[in-house]
């Protein structure tokens, strides 16, 4: 991968989507520069996204002294890997997240320990390697949190666990956009499709949904997905990421109560769910299908739903 090659996209109010570029992979990880007083940089990516972050802030003007503050919603390596990297980069800028997360900033090794064991060798070519962040750098956010983004603009931090007990929407108190990470699911922005990313072992399908309906009542203008982008229907695809999660988790319910294995559910969500998604079309792209099948797989998604039943039982 050139890791000078970026792709930014202005959306007003400065504000820029910056594709991180997740194992080479375009469009599927967006980070965001928001470019106030204090520059602010919202899920910086994977560890491999790290030189394209810097590329990116470099032609925003953002230099290595510059950067105020990096936040992101949650702490799985497609979101916060690069935090360690990113940190060393800006070496004045305070990371912030969900107190539920913070050590594992500081002391990735537990949390690398059990990636690879879900991701095996594939882990260093998805994400790289989470480097530990300096302690006193850190700052942990509770159930509401701000970020002082000068000239009178915030960041407040919005607790939202059901993907992730360690995840945190954030609300533009200028403009109205919601950072919701993966607590929406995943946009794709081809199909505007929405999907569910329901992987263990956080999964919780009535705190999801709660968190969904916070979401709804901090009155966003426009969700800023991590996968992958800006929506401006948010009452709509806040619904229809209620609807999907829903689905997925009736469905493994039945498959669960017929007996059947992790591969004969996920076959059964597959069968239930594929007229739900343009990007499972016939006459679609299938690289398209296979890039966010990497990202949120089917399997992964199922497994999260089990895991969560299995507890309940």
């Amino acid at each position: 991968m050139d890791d000078t090659t970026t792709t930014i996209t202005p959306l007003g109010s400065d504000v820029y989507e910056i594709d991180t570029r997740m194992a080479g992979y375009s469009g599927i990880t967006a980070g965001y520069l928001i470019l106030s007083d204090r520059p602010c940089l919202v899920e910086p990516g994977t560890s491999g996204s790290a030189p394209v972050v810097r590329a990116a802030l470099d032609e925003l003007g953002v230099g290595p002294d510059d950067l105020a503050s990096v936040v992101v919603t949650h702490i799985h390596l497609d979101h916060a890997g690069g935090v360690g990297d990113i940190a060393k980069m800006y070496p004045r800028a305070e990371v912030v997240v969900h107190e539920k997360g913070a050590r594992h900033l500081a002391d990735p090794s537990r949390l690398m320990r059990s990636a690879r064991m879900v991701y095996g060798d594939s882990l260093d070519t998805l994400f790289g390697e989470l480097k530990p962040t300096d302690a006193a750098r850190i700052r942990a956010v509770e159930d509401v949190g701000l970020i002082d983004l000068g000239g009178g603009r915030r960041l407040e931090s919005h607790y939202s666990p059901g993907h992730a007990k360690h995840h945190v929407g954030l609300m533009d108190s200028r403009t109205g956009d919601l950072y919701v990470g993966d607590a929406a699911g995943i946009y794709i922005p081809e199909t505007a499709d929405v999907r569910p990313a329901t992987p263990p072992p956080d999964f919780d399908l009535d705190t999801a949904l709660d968190s969904l309906g916070k979401f709804r009542s901090l009155g966003p203008q426009r969700l800023l997905f991590a996968h992958y982008g800006p929506v401006t229907a948010v009452d709509d695809t806040l619904e229809r990421s209620a609807e999907e999660l829903r689905i997925w988790v009736d469905t493994v319910r039945d498959a669960r109560e017929k007996g059947l294995d992790l591969d004969h559910a996920v076959a059964m969500v597959v069968d239930r769910t594929k007229d739900r998604y343009a990007i499972t079309a016939d006459d679609l792209d299938p690289e398209l299908a296979a890039k966010y099948e990497v990202l949120n797989s089917t399997e992964s998604n199922v497994a999260g739903i089990m895991h969560a039943l299995d507890r309940h039982a």
